[in-house]
């Protein structure tokens, strides 16, 4: 189910139609990677994909021309599906509930270096299984952030 806040018929390609702000590109290869097969045989290749974190919104990627929403990906989308059990670090399966014990007990500083450790030595894949398309580890260190100053944005 697709709600129009994303809505291809948008004057400024870069911008989200329900609030006017810029979205970010995600690389071609980040939707070849994650669209379900219908919605990957739906895909045009040509257009610039851009990601709409709105949380309310179902859709994930918009073009001039199309949108895929949730339904059309492979894996939940942190910034759409607010679940403890989702992804906050796709590479390295770490969910929003992992990152919370681990503020919670005091090792979120240490799984946070381990994550940074896997992304300097080259082992993370963000481009093919993080659904914006970009490192994961801003959305980590956030999250961390707030849980351990008692917020929960979830």
């Amino acid at each position: 189910m697709e709600s129009n806040c994303c809505a291809p018929e948008v004057h400024d390609a870069t911008a989200y139609p329900a609030s006017g702000i810029r979205g970010k590109a995600v690389p071609l290869i980040t939707l070849k990677a994650l669209l379900t097969p219908p919605a990957l045989a739906r895909l045009t290749p040509e257009e610039t994909f851009r990601l709409c974190p709105d949380p309310v919104c179902d859709v994930v990627y918009f073009s001039p021309s199309q949108t895929y929403g949730t339904g059309d990906l492979k894996v939940p989308v942190f910034q759409k599906d607010q679940a403890a059990g989702v992804p906050v670090c796709y590479c390295f399966a770490h969910t929003r509930a992992d990152l919370e014990r681990a503020a919670v007990t005091g090792t979120g500083q240490a799984l946070e270096a381990s994550i940074r450790a896997h992304v300097q030595a080259g082992r993370c894949g963000c481009e093919v299984n993080n659904p914006q398309g970009s490192c994961c580890l801003g959305n980590v260190v956030t999250v961390l952030w707030s849980v351990e100053r008692g917020c929960r944005f979830w």
